[in-house]
């Protein structure tokens, strides 16, 4: 129960790293970069399409996995719900009136805010009780072929991006794929790795 707890709450820190990204306009995350697309197409928030979409990648897990523990997939299930209304209240409510002109500061805000979903995403990782849907879909898949888990993922944020991009030129949407893609793509996983080991390192992992 309590790396339940621990691993909802680091979630709901991911969330909160997210939500900034997206509200300091200079670009988000590949796979965020479709989530804001659609949203900025549809009447949807951009946390339920993130739970839409997660979802999508869950049933493809349960679909991959012949030793699927449902039990397992439930406790997935409601934490990318809780992920996705997370987002929700802290893009939509506790950051609404919450605005920069300074492109500087902006870009200083997506920085901060990679940094903070990083650090909640590598403890979920540590902790190893919920995982992401995305991952584990590339692991899955990975396992069934010859091609490494890597490359699966590269190619969802290939697709991401480009669905994108063809939405935002298709329909004139505002162009989300910007230089601020490019920083999370280098800086993202290097933090997330750095999350992973900061309490190991102390000597701090839960048992």
């Amino acid at each position: 129960m309590k790396k339940l707890i621990q691993s909802l709450f680091y979630y709901f820190i991911s969330a909160v790293g997210i939500s900034l990204t997206i509200k300091a306009n200079v670009g988000v995350s590949s796979f965020n970069s479709l989530n804001v697309s659609i949203a900025n197409l549809s009447t949807l928030q951009i946390g339920t399409v993130t739970t839409l979409l997660n979802i999508s990648f869950l049933i493809g897990c349960v679909l991959l996995d012949k030793e699927r523990s449902f039990p397992k997939y439930l406790l997935m299930l409601l934490a990318v719900m809780s992920f996705g209304e997370a987002i929700n209240l802290v893009y939509y409510h506790l950051f609404s009136q919450f605005t920069i002109d300074s492109y500087l500061l902006n870009l200083i805000l997506f920085l901060l805010g990679v940094v903070i979903a990083g650090f909640g995403t590598g403890q979920v990782l540590r902790l190893s009780l919920l995982k992401f849907p995305i991952e584990s879909f590339c692991q899955l898949l990975a396992e069934k072929t010859s091609h490494s888990f890597s490359t699966y993922r590269y190619s969802v944020d290939i697709v991401c991006v480009s669905l994108s991009l063809i939405l935002s030129f298709a329909f004139s949407l505002p162009v989300v794929v910007r230089e601020g893609t490019i920083i999370s793509l280098f800086l993202l996983s290097g933090v997330i790795n750095w999350s992973k080991e900061l309490f190991t390192r102390k000597g701090l992992v839960e048992g």
